[in-house]
């Protein structure tokens, strides 16, 4: 298979323009009209006010809560670098009947139809805490540049959906996005380690781009931060490159967060890794969501 996004296989930076489409379908296709397509085909991202009722955000929190509580020690939890804090828990689809039937949601999974123009299959889901005080901060990067070297993603044809379940306040480390950085690939240095996973999703160093690589993008696109109240929802392309502050702050900052992929677009080996990271990070499960 062609590499159209080389990365990780060279001692300098590059930036690779965009071979993929962004917006795959049309206004008649499902629940977003053609104004806010255009602005996703622009920006990379949109963003729904109210994608689920308070009633509903109360029903996730708890499953969230619980989740915490009781899977402790399972190897899809991951802990706060330096304590055991926990940062996320992956697979949340699986093992909650709960967020499986967010992901099942019109609402949800055919917003990710419409921008794919396809069936989608999960490739990832998880939960994030961030906690008050302690949560940590997940540095600048592309998903799509780790979904590519490390997962085997090959193309450009997967969405992002993050739905808060706490309010996100400008001080509480919400999500940051650079507008227009989507069309840009930037190809990192550095060799990925066997298991890298395992430092990665608490502590992100290989595949995170370089600092005058950051500084052109932010300069040319500038970086807008998502604020919004419980039950919001912004929805971002694979290729957007964002981050967030740690927080602080006494107000958690926590969502879910659902990875949709075209299932035409389905993982194969590696691009930039000696091996697959874990089914409960990456699926090899391509059936679509019904």
């Amino acid at each position: 298979m062609i590499d159209l996004y080389p990365t990780r296989g060279g001692d300098e930076p590059r930036f690779i323009d965009r071979q993929d489409p962004v917006v795959y379908g049309t206004a008649e296709d499902g629940p977003i009209d053609a104004g806010t397509l255009a602005g996703f085909d622009r920006d990379g991202f949109l963003t729904i006010e109210r994608l689920i009722e308070p009633e509903e955000v109360e029903r996730y929190r708890a499953e969230m809560r619980r989740l915490g509580r009781d899977m402790r020690g399972d190897e899809r939890v991951v802990t706060e670098k330096g304590s055991d804090e926990v940062r996320s828990i992956f697979e949340v689809h699986r093992v909650s009947e709960v967020f499986a039937e967010l992901v099942r949601d019109p609402r949800v999974a055919g917003r990710a139809r419409q921008i794919l123009g396809s069936e989608v299959y999960v490739h990832q889901s998880r939960v994030n805490y961030k906690p008050g005080f302690r949560g940590r901060d997940f540095y600048w990067h592309s998903d799509f540049e780790t979904w590519h070297a490390e997962d085997g993603m090959p193309r450009m044809r997967a969405v992002s959906i993050s739905i808060a379940l706490t309010e996100n306040h400008a001080t509480n480390g919400g999500l940051m996005i650079m507008p227009g950085s989507h069309r840009t690939f930037v190809s990192c240095p550095g060799e990925t380690p066997p298991d890298h996973y395992k430092h990665s999703l608490k502590d992100q160093e290989i595949g995170v781009p370089d600092e005058d690589s950051l500084t052109a993008l932010a300069g040319k696109h500038g970086i807008e931060l998502f604020t919004g109240p419980a039950g919001s929802a912004t929805m971002f392309d694979c290729n957007c490159m964002h981050g967030s502050n740690g927080n602080i702050t006494p107000f958690p900052r926590s969502n879910v967060f659902i990875v949709f992929n075209s299932v035409e677009n389905a993982c194969a080996e590696p691009f930039a890794a000696p091996s697959r990271r874990p089914e409960f990070i990456a699926s090899r499960d391509f059936t679509p969501v019904l």
